[in-house]
């Protein structure tokens, strides 16, 4: 179900972003926003493991370092039919895991010292479960296509809100049709893009569910990984110098505004809603 919904999401992302290249630039302006979105956003698709791992200055960690890490993501991979991925380890306090690369054979998992050190081994392997089941559903790929789409309604929006304040639209703007135009054109745009952001967000949203089903059948129990979750998002909140848990940093959203800023995007408070789905209540 969760796929499905991802699809429709997408498909509607596509839409809006064919309407108001139509409306603003036509065809051409559409298809240019979106080669332009696309190079910008497969470029950090291509690079995201050494760009995410770098920013977050995490250090790969050996068998002989992180045996037990080590075990429980090579048991997680094996099960889900996984290469086995490059384990790293990020020295800070906050309670964080998330796995990036462009594909499954070169894929990463990170984990902070503070998730190491705030988590059972058990509630651990339900949050690693999360992660290789985000590396094996590709949301990696699907973040980036969402993104590169996103991104390309955003710079559409901007370029239309800069020619119509400019003059670029309806001609004299000191005429009544042309205020009027004016006013449609931001008002149009501006919502294009907030509309923009909601779907990628919806889309976001959809995948961690996904990945919270796929994080049970690959823990084995289907308390694990909802459990790891909980806890890690609990406890980091309870500690004011926990910072955001949990944060996942392979895709990026543009604002409303259309600036095109990355801003990474964070995992919803998902562990409470798949209680029911997956195991139902305790």
């Amino acid at each position: 179900m969760n796929q499905f919904k991802t699809y429709i999401l997408m498909a509607l992302l596509s839409a809006l972003l064919v309407w108001i290249g139509n409306l603003v630039g036509g065809r051409d302006g559409a298809l240019l926003a979106l080669v332009f979105a696309g190079v910008m956003n497969f470029s950090v698709y291509w690079f995201s493991d050494r760009i995410i791992l770098r920013m977050y200055r995490a250090k790969e960690a050996t068998e002989a370092e992180e045996p037990g890490l080590h075990r429980i993501v090579r048991e997680l991979a094996l099960r889900g039919g996984l290469p086995m991925p490059k384990v790293y380890i990020i020295p800070n306090d906050a309670p964080n895991a998330f796995a990036t690369g462009r594909n499954p054979q070169h894929a990463a998992v990170a984990v902070t010292t503070g998730i190491k050190s705030l988590l059972t081994e058990e509630e651990l392997k339900g949050v690693l479960a999360h992660e290789l089941s985000h590396i094996r559903h590709r949301d990696i790929l699907i973040g980036t296509i969402v993104a590169t789409i996103a991104g390309a309604i955003s710079m559409i929006a901007t370029m239309a809100r800069f020619g119509a304040m400019f003059g670029g639209f309806g001609g004299d703007n000191r005429q009544g049709g042309g205020i009027a135009q004016l006013v449609a054109v931001l008002v149009l745009t501006t919502l294009a893009s907030i509309a923009a952001v909601l779907i990628q967000l919806a889309i976001s949203r959809s995948r961690e569910y996904h990945a919270d089903e796929g994080g049970a059948q690959l823990a084995g129990q289907p308390p694990l990984s909802r459990q790891g979750l909980g806890q890690a998002g609990c406890r980091g909140e309870a500690d004011p110098h926990a910072g955001q848990s949990l944060h996942r940093p392979h895709a990026h959203r543009q604002s409303p505004a259309g600036k095109g800023d990355p801003e990474p995007l964070q995992h919803p408070p998902t562990h409470r809603g798949t209680h029911q789905e997956i195991g139902g209540d305790d």
